[in-house]
């Protein structure tokens, strides 16, 4: 991604870095607001939602972005869970990096949103796992705080239920996946179709080194 490093030189200092540390004390008193004073619904003057924000309520258009999801147990761990994915992350690529990784796939968030009528975090959010996973396949996490498994294994088993959700969701659900992880496609891409044209010429080159010895065998003569 030589682009990518060309913007860094160039604009490399506005970056945030630990972005994803910002966002979660945010989703954090969110929650707290909405469990302490439920009375308000606080969250729900922040979730995404084209007709108000088309009547001029434009903060929807990133304020969902720090709505939280789940249950109380659940969000905790899992605003932790994403802080470590993304140092995790921005240890391997630089704060830069990660900031354009978590931009596009906002970006891709909110596209989505105006288009379908509704926007959500959950599918960007799990796209910082899937790229955490791509990135340190061999990386292990307790599983119930007990069974040690490697991230590679939960990224292919949430890698599966996203395709079943492309193949048996509707179009907005498959709109609102596909647009969130564009920063999947962005920063893996590449690497995805290059492996897959080196497996291919690996597979040609043998194919045709087995049809030469075929040909020698056989002798001058095709016998």
């Amino acid at each position: 991604m030589n682009w990518l490093d060309k913007l860094e030189r160039k604009a490399g200092r506005f970056c945030i870095p630990r972005l994803m540390w910002y966002l979660s004390g945010l989703m954090l008193v969110v929650f707290l607001i909405d469990l302490l004073l439920p009375q308000v619904g606080f969250s729900g003057y922040l979730v995404f939602d084209r007709a108000l924000i088309l009547q001029g309520q434009a903060w929807r258009l990133v304020s969902f972005l720090i709505v939280p999801q789940g249950n109380t147990v659940w969000i905790l761990l899992s605003l932790y869970f994403y802080c470590v994915l993304s140092d995790g992350l921005e240890a391997c690529w630089g704060s830069f990096k990660f900031n354009i990784f978590y931009l596009v796939g906002a970006v891709g968030a909110i596209l989505s949103g105006m288009i379908t009528g509704l926007g959500w975090s959950a599918y960007l959010n799990m796209s910082i796992f899937l790229a955490f996973a791509l990135v340190y396949p061999e990386y292990e996490v307790n599983l119930f705080f007990l069974l040690p498994i490697k991230v590679k294994y939960l990224g292919f088993l949430g890698a599966f239920y996203y395709c079943i959700a492309l193949i048996g969701g509707s179009w907005s659900t498959r709109l609102s996946i596909v647009m969130a992880f564009l920063n999947l496609i962005l920063f893996f891409g590449g690497d995805f179709w290059g492996r897959i044209k080196s497996r291919w010429k690996y597979r040609e080159s043998r194919r045709a080194f087995r049809q030469y010895q075929q040909n020698r065998q056989r002798g001058p003569w095709g016998q």
